[in-house]
């Protein structure tokens, strides 16, 4: 179940933001957002809706991100007094390291010897599937509404029907004949 406090929902969504522009970084949405780094131009996975794909029921982490941002912002406090970071208290611990500390700890996470390791790789996917093929969009929609992943990929927009046909073969010649049973839908018979 989702927390019901504001306040453990603005922490939760910024650590998981922050997380998330970890893996693929853009810019500040505006002057004062800390969750963004702002270290890339042009969206990246936060703007590319990598909180909401993570939101998804059919993802299956939904019910556990409060417990995944605790869990990150504890790493983050470790990390900061190994390190000797002083962590504003203004925003929650992982939003308050640099990006450099921030990137060095998703390191440290996601490392081969980690015991954690399956769950931040995991979270990392979903940032990285935000970005490239928007998995929690209709691919159409989101081309059509901008979605700052798909269209630096340079993700070719359908055609006027909706639909991607390509009615030239992308390797410039025919792979295979069709098969004599293939329907007008390309499916077998």
């Amino acid at each position: 179940m989702l927390p019901d406090n504001p306040e453990v929902d603005v922490s939760r969504t910024m650590t998981l933001e922050a997380f998330a522009d970890t893996i693929i970084p853009g810019e500040k949405r505006s002057s004062d957002d800390r969750a963004i780094a702002g270290v890339s131009t042009g969206g990246g996975a936060v703007t590319s809706g990598a909180v909401e794909l993570l939101e998804h029921p059919a993802g299956g982490l939904a019910e556990s991100l409060t417990g995944l941002a605790h869990l990150l912002n504890g790493h983050a406090v470790q990390y900061a007094t190994e390190h000797a970071v002083q962590l504003d208290d203004e925003v929650p611990p992982f939003v308050a390291l640099s990006f450099a500390d921030r990137t060095a700890l998703v390191a440290r996470l996601t490392a081969v010897d980690h015991p954690e390791k399956a769950l931040w790789v995991g979270v990392a996917l979903f940032s990285n599937m935000a970005f490239d093929s928007a998995a929690h969009l209709s691919t159409a929609a989101a081309i059509a509404d901008g979605h700052p992943g798909l269209l630096t990929m340079g993700y070719a927009p359908p055609d006027a029907e909706g639909t991607w046909q390509f009615p030239r073969y992308s390797y410039g010649r025919v792979l295979a004949d069709l098969h004599p049973n293939t329907t007008p839908t390309g499916s077998p018979a």
